[in-house]
């Protein structure tokens, strides 16, 4: 019998995953939790087979319950059940430790199957987010700022003005252009706010 934990901050969804779990002869759902601190106490107390962990919730987001439960329950898989797939939320799941990211339009098939997989100790992902991650190894290395262009940068994101940046690195307005100018071009950018966007889509800034 594989056993499984619950942990959403919804009842309503927890009561239906439950249902749906139960039903199978082969799994068994032990326990629930409404947050990720709680999450990580009844993983450590029940130590199921597979956690089902959705991502954003109060009192502790999923990826931190997730790093939790990988250190201090280990064999236990963590399951990531959630509606987001934005490519940092995956990442983040993914190095935190998650066997699995399925979305939470999933039928009772595919999640059923999804939770013996994992505790096989498969790597179990939605189709979209397969493809997230593709494109994200296939991706180009982001370039390398300086440190003084990433300075310009986290002051141009608070909103400074190149005149403003001087006065604050102590350096002419002038080279503070010269700066903004070569970081435009090593992001392949033409303006301040392509800019900031494209360094913390790459984690630069």
């Amino acid at each position: 019998m594989i056993t499984i934990l619950l942990v959403d901050d919804h009842p309503v969804v927890r009561h239906g995953l439950r249902g749906m779990l139960d039903a199978e002869p082969d799994l068994s759902v032990v326990g629930e939790a409404s947050s990720g601190a709680e999450g990580v106490e009844r993983a450590v107390e029940l130590k199921p087979d597979v956690v089902l962990m959705d991502l954003r919730m109060p009192g502790g987001d999923g990826v931190s319950a997730t790093e939790r439960i990988v250190a201090s329950a280990p064999g236990v898989r963590v399951l990531v059940l959630t509606t987001y797939e934005s490519d940092r939320d995956i990442l983040r799941a993914i190095e935190a430790g998650a066997n699995g990211y399925l979305l939470k339009d999933a039928s009772p098939q595919e999640l059923a199957d999804a939770v013996r997989a994992a505790a096989r100790g498969e790597t179990v992902l939605a189709p979209s987010v397969a493809s997230t991650l593709v494109r994200q190894v296939r991706r180009p290395a982001p370039p390398a700022l300086s440190a003084r262009e990433t300075e310009v940068l986290r002051l141009v994101a608070r909103g400074l003005t190149n005149a403003d940046i001087g006065r604050e690195l102590f350096i002419s307005e002038a080279t503070v252009k010269t700066h903004l100018l070569r970081t435009f071009n090593k992001l392949d950018v033409a303006d301040r706010t392509a800019a900031v966007t494209t360094a913390m889509e790459h984690g630069l800034i």
